[in-house]
């Protein structure tokens, strides 16, 4: 019966071993309970012929699209639902009119005149929406979804062709934001231009949601079907155009030049320029006033996005992923130089390897990075980073690094969402949180100690003891995340790296981790499928993990709270009689012992000597026949087991541990011994099943322990390392002295061209 009182203990208390149940949909034939897809799953396809021209006088768009919509479910569709996503740049638009905000004593410059920004004509014009035949159909727009009704039910295994017509201005990205837009550049009056969700796209049905029709506000990124397009870009002549996919008619929009550079680029292991800063700098100047199409298509693709500019400069590379040749590629303004033409397309492989690596191998033949006016942002084959030097070409480490770490986590979107792809608008971390633990691995192979933003434990541990009420758990949906970056982006990759490296090891999880990626690649996955996968490929129970990490707004903060040390009797009367005599000689004499040595002379004993008795001068310390005796009595009953225990000298340590955070972890536990020597215990997080908030563990040791230390290589992001060492040891904070105004100060390589310029004038000077 005894036995009993732990499991019952757990099942009293809210524990946090609970098998996810609830949380988890139930498993059926379309997504099995192993978290891999079912033998009836089903998803649908979209395929695009689209035509768009680019206005570089007004800078606006007119296209037409013919979308073939094929119903791969079981059920019968009455209605289609299509994004309209560039309407959250209506004035009205719910994105606009729920922005929230506040006026201060003080305020920028910039902020009143975004206040009074004149308004942007924003917003697809749809001028027409016809089936196959040119008849018009019916359709509804609610805000950036639009329901097309359709003429009869679309049966399984049916598809359905139609057309829409539209017209839509390019927002300026710099002053109105945006995952795409143009950036004009005064100085030679030019336009760079990054095209997305420009046109408009089917969304998801499918077997968990129905339709995704929730309306796109600006955080929930894109939940799109897989198909296959045919895109027709006309724009100036002397503009060069990237693309999702493949050129298709290169004789007509380059060079014959052009076409042997971008030939040779297929063969080389090294970025060769296939435009020229100096083709691109005449370009500049003469400004084309004829067109040309630029023809791309692409297969089994989720989406399309182009840029075009007639100050690009591009080069390319040839990849090796898997014995396939994979192009790299980089579109870019001189601007841009030279830190672009340095790095860029060789992040672009490295990310390419690094990424196929661990989940699987790129499938597409092409994957772009283009520098223009956003920061970041992902589409298939194709990516939109920002990061430039200053105007004399110099630049700090920090953007540097930033631009590597931007193209490696755009590329690498091309494998979440892009490929493995799941539902950013219902759940960002799926897509941002995967990516950036991917990020991490990938920057980490780039250099040595690569400052990394996201990723190690100790980067996420101010997010996770912010105040409660400013924090939301993981598994919330994209447009109620509060503190996105952190929510979205740095607790999950950082929790992925807890796993792989502290509760699973590198060895289960990479292999489960790709598993979920083989799995899913080309298809639809959910929360509860990645949860499944990594638990059914690893043979990890996982589910503490996840309700704590991803349902809870819970921390990490384990403190070691007391050590109690104890040590076998052997109950050898010789050995326990020296150790209390060694143990009482080393007491230290009382503050009343040290000061009676001074104040009383004599003892009335010390001055009368008769009153001494035998008391006076026994030793009940020594060792006598009987107490022998009575050990070797008690030595000859003992196993030869027995007697190696009694006379080893073990040491016992008795150690309190207090879950202060409400989110259980491992115990990491570093034992210092006498000697100076150090052993670390790794210790699974499941000790904590028959109490989650207080245990003690016994630790058994040959040599004396001096010192216990918890997490001592900051695995498990604890929020509070003052209580993490017994003996305590002090924590060090900083705190930094600035001035009032900084003044801007040179980058380094700015400061180093200084000097060498003042070391050559002086050399001159003295040689005159």
């Amino acid at each position: 019966m005894g036995l009993a009182a732990g499991p019952l203990t757990a099942l009293a208390q809210d524990t946090k071993f609970a098998q996810l149940g609830q949380e988890l949909p139930t498993p059926n034939t379309y997504r099995t309970a192993s978290g891999a897809p079912g033998h009836q799953y089903w998803q649908q396809q979209a395929d695009y012929n689209i035509k768009v021209e680019l206005d570089d006088k007004n800078q606006s768009l007119t296209g037409s699209e013919t979308i073939t919509y094929t119903n791969n479910s079981p059920d019968v569709l009455s209605y289609l639902w299509v994004q309209l996503d560039q309407n959250i740049f209506e004035p009205n638009s719910m994105s606009n009119l729920t922005k929230t905000g506040e006026l201060k004593d003080k305020m920028t410059l910039q902020a009143v005149e975004y206040l009074t920004r004149e308004e942007f004509d924003g917003g697809f014009k749809i001028s027409k929406v016809t089936d196959r035949g040119g008849k018009a159909l019916q359709h509804t727009i609610n805000n950036t979804m639009m329901r097309i009704d359709l003429p009869a039910p679309l049966k399984p295994n049916q598809s359905f062709t139609f057309n829409v017509d539209w017209k839509n201005n390019i927002n300026n990205q710099k002053t109105l934001g945006g995952r795409s837009g143009y950036e004009y550049f005064p100085k030679d009056d030019n336009y760079l231009y990054e095209i997305a969700q420009w046109f408009p796209r089917m969304a998801v049905y499918d077997d968990v949601n129905g339709w995704q029709h929730k309306q796109f506000l600006g955080s929930g990124e894109f939940a799109l079907p897989f198909g296959d397009y045919k895109v027709s870009i006309t724009v100036p002549a002397d503009h060069v155009v990237a693309g999702t996919g493949e050129l298709q008619n290169a004789s007509q929009v380059l060079s014959s030049t052009q076409q042997k550079r971008w030939a040779e680029a297929a063969k080389s292991e090294k970025p060769v320029v296939i435009v020229t800063q100096e083709e691109a700098t005449n370009a500049e100047k003469t400004k084309a006033t004829d067109k040309k199409t630029w023809v791309y298509t692409a297969k089994n693709v989720r989406d399309f996005a182009w840029a075009s500019s007639r100050k690009f400069i591009w080069d390319a590379m040839n990849v090796n992923v898997g014995g396939k040749k994979v192009l790299a590629m980089s579109y870019y303004p001189k601007e841009a130089n030279p830190l672009w033409g340095q790095y860029s397309t060789e992040a672009v492989g490295h990310t390419l390897r690094t990424y196929s690596k661990r989940t699987i191998d790129y499938p597409y033949p092409v994957a772009i990075s283009v520098h223009g006016p956003v920061g970041g942002m992902e589409y298939p084959m194709l990516s939109f980073n920002g990061y430039r030097p200053e105007e004399d070409g110099t630049y700090t480490d920090r953007t540097k690094y930033g631009l590597i770490s931007v193209i490696i986590h755009e590329v690498g979107h091309n494998f979440f969402p892009m490929i493995i792809n799941s539902d950013e608008r219902q759940w960002t971390w799926m897509d941002e949180g995967l990516n950036t633990f991917m990020q991490y691995l990938s920057e980490q192979e780039w250099e040595r100690n690569y400052p990394s933003r996201r990723g190690e434990p100790k980067d996420i541990v101010e997010y996770m003891k912010s105040a409660k009420n400013t924090q939301v758990p993981i598994m919330t949906n994209s447009e109620s995340v509060l503190q996105f970056g952190p929510n979205a982006y740095g607790k999950p990759a950082t929790g992925l790296n807890i796993l792989r490296e502290t509760i699973m090891g590198r060895e289960l999880f990479d292999y489960a981790f790709k598993e979920y990626a083989t799995r899913w690649a080309f298809k639809h996955p959910m929360p509860a499928d990645f949860f499944r996968t990594m638990e059914d490929a690893s043979g990890v129970d996982l589910d503490w993990f996840w309700r704590g990490w991803f349902y809870t707004t819970d921390h990490t903060d384990i403190a070691l709270t007391d050590v109690k040390w104890y040590t076998v009797d052997s109950q050898n009367p010789e050995l326990v009689n020296a150790q209390r005599r060694e143990q009482l000689n080393s007491e230290p004499k009382t503050l009343s012992q040290q000061r009676n040595l001074q104040d009383i002379s004599k003892t009335l004993v010390e001055r009368k000597p008769e009153l001494k008795d035998f008391y006076n001068s026994y030793d009940p310390l020594a060792t006598t026949a009987a107490d022998q005796q009575r050990y070797q009595s008690f030595v000859k009953n003992l196993s030869a087991e027995q007697k190696k225990t009694l006379e080893a000298g073990l040491n016992f340590y008795e150690v309190g541990f207090r879950n202060e955070g409400g989110l259980v972890m491992p115990l990491v536990v570093k034992m210092t011994y006498e000697d100076g020597a150090e052993e670390v215990v790794n210790i699974p997080a499941e000790i904590w099943r028959y109490n989650n908030d207080e245990i003690t563990k016994v630790f058994v040791t040959e040599k004396p322990v001096v010192s216990f230390a918890l997490d001592p290589y900051l695995q498990t992001a604890d929020t509070d390392l003052s209580d993490n060492s017994y003996p305590r040891q002090l924590a060090p904070s900083r705190f930094e002295l600035y001035q009032q105004q900084r003044q801007q100060q040179p980058n380094p390589m700015q400061q180093q061209r200084s000097t060498s310029r003042t070391s050559g004038s002086g050399a001159g000077s003295s040689a005159q």
